[in-house]
């Protein structure tokens, strides 16, 4: 199996986060990627899949994920059903920490209990 084949769930998903100005070679049975992330939790993202894949630390593959905007951890559009908890859950694990998406998009929210499908919210880094 070559090592692009065993990646290819990483390449896939660097496609599908539209990855920019990437590319792939692959040398001596090392993958090498590169490419720019939108946000830190894309590029999170992209190192969860490597690790999924390779294990914790993988030596047939070498990664450089830049980062386009590292003034916020994600920009997340908001879902029919979601709630602030639900999103701090998706991104830091914690429920609580929903007071700092609030607190990070106060320009637009007034009310933590109040979000609408299709608004843009910030999560911001912790």
């Amino acid at each position: 199996m070559t090592m692009k084949a065993k990646y290819q769930p990483v390449l896939e998903l660097g496609e599908s986060l539209n990855i920019q100005n990437g590319d792939v070679q692959e040398e001596n049975g090392v993958l090498k990627v590169w490419g720019t992330a939108n946000t830190p939790y894309e590029k999170n993202l992209i190192w969860d899949k490597i690790k999924e894949i390779g294990g914790e630390s993988p030596s047939d593959i070498m990664a450089d994920i830049k980062v386009a905007d590292e003034s916020v951890f994600h920009r997340h559009v908001v879902k029919s059903g979601e709630t602030l908890g639900k999103i701090a859950i998706k991104y830091y694990g914690n429920a609580s920490k929903y007071q700092d998406i609030f607190k990070a998009n106060s320009d637009i929210l007034k009310n933590p209990d109040l979000i609408h499908p299709d608004q843009e919210l910030i999560i911001p880094n912790l």
